[in-house]
């Protein structure tokens, strides 16, 4: 009788035995297929996708996903997530911060396998963790920490609807499997990093060039009126500092100067001095161009932009006419100068920056307030420091040395000789209200220099 239920019995177990090695098997060439698809692909979101979708299948579950630390501290990120089903509850991008019992954090802490059932995971606290599994219908999770070279990078997550725990069996292989995927993982956000990296890079040179093409006849601020020299002591009292610098006064009068002289005598003088004219950009594309998008996130945006806040990092932004920014746009300009980070349009990664700005406005500010044109705490955040530059006629000793100085740069320019100015040309230049400024008298002396056939300069008074 016996012999017989042994008889029996011995079937029984070689059908469990091949049953489990047939699952190895198959564990183990989906995860060949699945190393061999991750480790040559170097964008992290599409690494995460495979690995999620790849697990979901490996280990028959209900969901799988990636979970990696978040940019504030204390959060994390679902960066991928495959489901047979889903309530939406749980979604890429999604950023939680666990309670301290919370599995998933515990593994990533531990750097330790994490097994728990709903039920334990909402015992004491829960937290979102809890929250978001029951909203889920999970009714067991199972979290393996990520780690590479002794650092956890984050927690692979697997989770099932159905009763039910995980085996030893499962963890073991996931544990043995997360090696290779933290590999994957790492190779690809150093991929990422270095991809922006060298992004910002090429930027910075494209825009660096444009500026010495640009600036190639940049001179030293002219001029010795009382005016100019209060002006001058205002910029070597405020450029030691880190403070933000609001220049005002009439189109024309040099504000651009001003700023670059800021920068020169600062400690960030051998780092980038990066401006925009906020005018000059048409309201569709100045979020881009201040804070840059990425590719795809919007009607023509072929490839990834840096913008200038990000080119301006360790270093000064100068803003002209910051008067003519959108409302829509100074909430998010008000918070980069304020928390020193940002999003670029279409993106999700918060980005941090070090930037000392100087910004400039011909117009009333405060005007613009009581018209709600301008946000009230915006302007707070930008009169940190104000300078006024006086406007031509309210330093008209300072017009012929300016005279002089335009004189010498458009005939070297020009190759032509030029030895003198007449005496009434020069009054009547000096008498001139100049309503252009400095930028009209030099647009003026380059149209006189262009007249003059001799060596005396002829002023088409």
């Amino acid at each position: 009788m016996s012999g017989n239920g042994d008889d029996n019995l011995d079937p029984e177990r070689a059908q469990d035995a091949r049953g489990s090695l047939e699952r190895q098997n198959e564990r183990l060439q989906l995860l060949l297929n699945l190393t061999t698809r991750i480790t040559s692909n170097l964008d992290l979101r599409e690494v995460l996708r495979a690995i999620s979708a790849n697990f979901r299948e490996l280990m028959r579950c209900d969901g799988a996903g990636v979970w990696l630390p978040g940019e504030e501290a204390g959060t994390f990120k679902l960066y991928a997530f495959d489901a047979s089903s889903s309530k939406g509850f749980a979604k890429e991008d999604l950023i939680i911060t666990p309670a301290e019992n919370d599995p998933g954090k515990r593994a990533f802490e531990t750097m330790k396998p994490t097994v728990a059932t709903v039920e334990e995971m909402g015992w004491p606290g829960g937290g979102e963790g809890y929250r978001l599994a029951a909203a889920e219908g999970v009714k067991s999770a199972c979290f393996i920490p990520l780690v590479s070279r002794g650092r956890a990078l984050g927690d692979l997550m697997i989770v099932r609807k159905t009763e039910g725990t995980f085996t030893a069996e499962d963890v073991d292989f996931l544990s043995q499997a997360a090696g290779q995927i933290a590999i994957a993982i790492e190779n690809a956000l150093a991929y990422r990093e270095i991809s922006d990296l060298k992004d910002k890079l090429a930027q910075e040179k494209l825009y660096l060039e444009e500026e010495i093409r640009s600036e190639m006849n940049f001179e030293q601020i002219v001029g010795s009126s009382a005016a100019l020299k209060h002006v001058l002591q205002l910029v070597e009292t405020v450029a030691a500092s880190d403070s933000t610098v609001l220049l005002l006064g009439d189109t024309g009068t040099g504000k651009e100067l001003i700023a670059r002289a800021i920068h020169d005598r600062s400690r960030r003088k051998e780092r980038t001095f990066v401006k925009l004219n906020c005018a000059a950009i048409p309201t569709g594309l100045l979020e881009s161009e201040l804070f840059g998008h990425e590719k795809g996130a919007f009607t023509g945006a072929i490839s990834q932009k840096v913008g200038r806040m990000e080119l301006a990092d360790q270093g000064t932004l100068f803003l002209d006419e910051v008067g003519d920014i959108p409302t829509e746009i100074q909430p998010k300009l008000l918070r980069a100068l304020q928390e020193r980070e940002f999003e670029r349009l279409g993106s999700t990664h918060t980005r941090r920056v070090n930037v000392r700005l100087i910004a400039a406005t011909n117009r009333n500010l405060e005007k613009m307030i009581a018209d709600r044109e301008f946000r009230s705490d915006l302007f707070y955040r930008l009169n940190v420091f104000p300078i006024r530059i006086p406007p031509l006629r309210d330093r008209r000793e300072d017009i012929p040395l300016l005279v002089s100085h335009f004189v010498q740069k458009f005939a070297k320019q020009m190759q032509k000789k030029i030895e003198s100015i007449p005496a009434a040309a020069m009054k009547g230049l000096a008498a001139w209200e100049w309503p252009g400024n400095i930028r009209e008298l030099e647009n003026f002396i380059e149209r006189a220099v262009i007249l003059t056939r001799g060596k005396s300069l002829e002023a088409p008074l």
